[in-house]
């Protein structure tokens, strides 16, 4: 039984307008680096790494755009706990654009900690795609490229469901 079978939860995205809103991300991704020859995408394990995936696939559908697939691991309760592992050379990304992708932006507390290793090595420029963006900032990371926004409570959490077809919800 999954978390979103024993609570009171509401699904706001199914898996078809998912993929209608990683289609919209991708051709923003494009439409932003069209200056660019490589595009490194990397992924916060695990949720924001399976929407790399499908970003890579969609963007080498549309442009001739060289793309890297990467991800970061982090303990996203306690980022400090554990060191960031990025499955890359951090310096593979000195002077590349480089798209940092997450499932659910919350208080940009994952996204900030994610960015640190890629830092030391001055990529171009760092941009965030994120599926649905919650607004409850505490740290200062805005998104560039979101699917969804919403507005819900501090006590609500949002979910991917990636393992039996691909949903979001929303958990009361």
């Amino acid at each position: 039984m999954s978390k979103r079978d024993s609570v009171n939860s509401n699904v706001i995205l199914d898996e078809i307008t998912i993929q209608r809103k990683l289609d919209r991300i991708a051709y923003e991704i494009v439409e932003n680096n069209l200056d660019e020859k490589e595009l490194i995408l990397i992924g916060v394990k695990d949720n924001g790494f399976r929407l790399a995936q499908q970003l890579r696939d969609k963007l080498q559908n549309i442009g001739k755009l060289k793309i890297t697939l990467a991800s970061v691991k982090l303990d996203k309760r306690n980022p400090m706990a554990k060191p960031i592992e990025l499955d890359i050379d951090a310096s593979a990304v000195k002077n590349k654009a480089v798209v940092l992708v997450d499932d659910v932006a919350h208080s940009g507390k994952t996204l900030l900690y994610a960015m640190k290793p890629l830092l030391e090595h001055t990529p171009s420029k760092i941009q965030i795609a994120v599926l649905v963006d919650r607004k409850h900032k505490r740290f200062p990371v805005t998104a560039d490229f979101v699917g969804l926004l919403l507005s819900t409570g501090a006590h609500e959490q949002v979910i991917l469901e990636m393992d039996k077809g691909t949903f979001a919800y929303l958990v009361d």
